[in-house]
């Protein structure tokens, strides 16, 4: 009759294997060989399969004993992941930070406002994760996220928002369109001046459209993007012109023109937390640096064009 197996044999099997031989298996178990060799034997015996040929006083892995032995090596595996998990979770708390960003600030804000939280912030881990501020917002209350950056106004007894950097747009144009030589854009200089737009759906294009329909222009948009790095990309390498929040081309000045754009349309980021967070410590800090990263932005971006 075949008997339920004792964890402390499966042990033995898996040490005679991964040391060679039994004496070792035997040294790094600290039992003794003949004991070793006992476990073996009461293994075999219970689950009715020769695991090992005797040849010449050693051990030999027959094909039954190797397909055990996988099937135990994967458990084991297995076992591992979960003592990692739970040491993760042990630390997990007081060293993540799990960031949700729009696509619009997936670029230089984004990070500007990390590298300036993981400076102060050492061995700390960070996800950042671009998604829609919907998404973000129910991340938030779900807990899967600690803290986001959003563009639309969030309407939730359970978020904690503010503004971040509350400007009117620029206009952004490649270095040398022939825009570029004026002090202010305005919607009449765009009217079928090629144009790179966020995706209909988003907010941003919402009120960019809705401004310059209501003064009567149509831009030629040639691109629509979902992500603000791949619309500034080709707005430095000249394939077209666009509306941004400033946060938006902070550090690209060397690589596209920005100029004030009236009238002004203004455009209020969110900077939003869940109430109780479990991370409040880190969520204070990491807002900080994105109070910072935007302020420095209005600095060098903003001042400098409407001086």
């Amino acid at each position: 009759m075949v008997r339920r197996l004792n964890l402390r044999q499966v042990e033995a099997f898996k040490a005679v294997i991964e040391f060679g031989t039994v004496s070792r298996a035997a040294e790094m178990m600290n039992v003794s060989q003949p004991a070793m060799s006992k476990l073996i034997a009461h293994l075999e015996e219970d689950t009715g399969l020769r695991l090992f040929d005797r040849i010449k006083g050693r051990l030999v892995l027959t094909r039954r004993g190797m397909r055990l032995y996988e099937e135990i090596d994967r458990i084991f595996a297995g076992l591992r992941q979960v003592e990692n998990a739970v040491d993760a979770i042990r630390r997990d708390e007081q060293s993540r930070l799990l960031i949700g960003v729009m696509p619009a600030l997936s670029g230089p804000f984004i990070q500007q406002a990390t590298t300036r939280f993981l400076a102060s912030q050492p061995n700390v881990f960070c996800s950042v994760q671009s998604r829609s501020s919907q998404w973000i917002a129910d991340g938030l209350v779900t807990r899967k996220l600690d803290v986001g950056l959003i563009i639309v106004p969030v309407d939730n007894p359970y978020i904690i928002a503010e503004p971040l950097l509350a400007r009117p747009v620029v206009c952004a144009l490649p270095l040398d369109h022939r825009l570029a030589g004026k002090d202010v854009i305005t919607p009449k200089d765009l009217d079928g001046v090629p144009f790179i737009s966020f995706e209909p759906e988003s907010h941003t294009h919402r009120r960019v459209s809705q401004l310059l329909e209501g003064h009567g222009v149509v831009p030629n948009v040639v691109m629509s993007v979902n992500v603000a790095p791949t619309l500034c990309e080709f707005v430095a390498a000249g394939v077209g012109v666009s509306l941004v929040h400033p946060l938006i081309v902070g550090g690209l000045k060397d690589r596209v023109a920005i100029r004030p754009f009236e009238p002004a349309l203004q455009l209020d980021f969110q900077l939003c937390r869940i109430r109780d967070s479990r991370n409040a410590r880190l969520v204070d800090a990491f807002l900080s640096s994105a109070r910072e990263a935007a302020a420095e932005i209005s600095r060098t971006i903003v001042s400098p064009v409407r001086a």
